[in-house]
């Protein structure tokens, strides 16, 4: 792949650190899509700016992240979804918030933008528009005997807003269609011009429920870009934190997959595993959810030993009653009935996607940032990546079940072989520099660009939930299921709304 390897080569000299970040040609740009619709790359992002537009590249074979960056002076650049699937709601995006048109793009619809911010394009030229906008034309589907079934965005839990548009012939579902961006933040217009602290903040809120992920992409990105050497402790409780929420969430959706299959037995015992590990991350950190704790330069707390002695106590509870919640899950036929063969997502789907997380690594793709692009302290952990090839709901159950174990015995690990010494150092002010980062979240892989202005500001920050990539899996996965299996596979894939919704 002469044109990625050109890539490298001359962002070494560029801004970005510790990945790579070269301008490129409009033949280079697409070049590097046809690499990517090969197979031989995996797209890792792709954003917006006012006059450019980026996209991150994944050499899985070298182990090497780099970002392709190609101007945009009149506004326009080479659609990649042309050639690429998986580019096309990150170009819709782009296009709604900065006005960049990708040209030969095969579905030119809004995506972020529902006609109701009273302005077009407000990070580009942010002129004023209509408050209320035309209706969403759904794709139409022709057949005899079809029928549809509007659901959302307004659901009956208390759970973010989507719609989801399925197509059916008598129950089983033809075609889904998701519309999703209805709880728009604004976050990354938020983030221009913002201290590193204030975004900092704002970047552990993209996704509440991976917020120590978010968090942490972001602080190595910044810490990256000013070159940081954050202490070792810091990287050891930035882990256990990193595992904690991974061990909560996995316990939660281990529970929710079980009761959309009518057991709501285990969501009981699960969730108050899930509870004791929410209140022990309360104990040790100060916060349920550890928001706002990890922060550029290190951690905004230590770990004191009563907080340890609490994560041990934590382990041991857990290790005590997981087992037997596994066996029941493996021993009820009923359960197996409903998650067996159901909501299969294709290894090549999965591929072309770059899906990463259990959705990934239950289709068969074995890619954990923690191993493939290791960083501290993982970079010096065993750990085992479970990974299965059957892709439907019973394996991404598995996979969560695996991977509760593996943060177990991480967590015991870390603490046991926690340095001593500080947690944080100061983040100087600098010069304009920019910094990359990939780091596992408990869906796969969270991606932060950030590029810092002189100072001690944020001119562009981009951050990628690994949902982008598994929320059209899940369209695909649902086609040749029934209507009522839909929760089921919804709730395997537990895609982020607000991840995606920026």
């Amino acid at each position: 792949m002469e044109t990625f390897a050109a890539l490298v080569a001359k962002g070494r000299s560029g801004p970005c650190r510790p990945w790579p970040r070269a301008e490129v040609s409009t033949a280079e740009w697409t070049a590097l899509a046809q690499h990517l619709a090969a197979g031989e790359l995996v797209l890792s992002g792709l954003w917006g700016d006012r006059d450019a537009v980026s996209m991150a590249l994944l050499d899985p074979a070298a182990g090497m992240l780099a970002v392709a960056t190609l101007p945009c002076p009149a506004g326009t650049f080479p659609s990649v979804a042309r050639h690429h699937a998986p580019a096309a709601r990150l170009e819709r995006a782009a296009c709604d918030l900065f006005g960049l048109k990708s040209e030969g793009a095969p579905d030119a619809r809004a995506w972020l933008d529902h006609g109701r911010w009273g302005l077009a394009h407000p990070m580009g030229a942010a002129t004023p528009a209509p408050a209320e906008g035309a209706a969403y034309p759904v794709l139409p589907v022709e057949g005899d005997g079809m029928h549809q079934i509007p659901v959302g965005p307004v659901h009956a839990g208390i759970i973010e807003p989507g719609h989801f548009r399925f197509t059916c012939y008598g129950e089983t579902v033809v075609r889904l269609e998701e519309r999703l961006g209805y709880v728009h933040k604004g976050i990354e217009r938020l983030m221009t011009g913002a201290t590193i602290a204030h975004a900092a903040r704002l970047a552990g809120r993209y996704s509440g429920d991976s917020t120590v992920a978010y968090a942490l992409a972001f602080s190595r990105a910044i810490e990256a870009a000013r070159g940081v050497a954050v202490p070792e402790r810091a990287h050891g409780v930035r882990a256990v934190m990193a595992e904690l929420e991974r061990l909560a969430n996995h316990l939660g959706d281990f529970g929710a997959i079980c009761n959309d299959a009518a057991f709501a037995l285990m969501l009981a015992y699960c969730g108050v595993l899930r509870e004791q590990v929410l209140r022990t991350a309360a104990r040790a950190f100060g916060h349920r959810l550890m928001m706002d704790k990890v922060i550029p330069g290190g951690v905004a707390q230590d770990l004191a030993p009563e907080g340890i002695s609490a994560i041990r106590a934590l382990v041991a509870a857990v290790r005590s009653a997981f087992p037997a919640l596994v066996e029941l899950y493996d021993n009820t036929a009923s359960l197996q009935d409903r998650t067996v063969t159901t909501g299969i997502a294709k290894p090549e789907f999965v591929r072309q996607f770059g899906a990463g997380g259990f959705v990934g690594r239950a289709s068969g793709r074995a890619f954990d940032t923690r191993r493939n692009l290791p960083y501290a302290p993982y970079d010096r952990l065993p750990f085992e990546v479970p990974v299965r090839d059957d892709g439907d709901v019973n394996a991404r159950v598995w996979i969560r079940i695996r991977e509760v174990e593996e943060s177990l015995g991480l967590i015991v690990r870390l603490l046991d072989t926690l340095p001593a010494g500080e947690v944080v150092v100061p983040v100087p002010a600098g010069g304009p520099a920019e910094g990359l980062a990939l780091v596992e979240g408990f869906r796969g892989d969270v991606l932060a660009f950030v590029a810092l202005a002189a100072g001690d500001t944020v001119r562009r920050a981009h951050l990628r939930d690994p949902s982008w990539f598994q929320w059209p899996l899940l369209e695909a996965a649902i086609e040749g299921n029934i209507v009522a299996d839909f929760p089921l596979c919804n709730k395997s894939f537990n895609c982020s709304y607000s991840g995606v919704d920026l």
